[in-house]
């Protein structure tokens, strides 16, 4: 079973979610603690996609 971290697509470090080749995401908010920006991306067949490439993150 290969399994893989995910890449920010902006800063492209690792982001603290792994996923396997099965694995299918659709329209999931990839949040990077590297670069602290929060992107809408779709992954199917390890190949991801930006949806919405830059959201704000809500403060509280």
């Amino acid at each position: 079973m290969t399994k893989f971290w995910l890449c920010c697509p902006i800063c492209q470090k690792k982001t603290r979610v792994k996923v396997m080749k099965s694995t299918v995401l659709k329209n999931f908010p990839l949040y990077c603690p590297k670069c602290k920006k929060e992107v809408i991306v779709s992954m199917e067949n390890f190949k991801l996609k930006t949806v919405e490439p830059d959201t704000k993150i809500q403060s509280q």
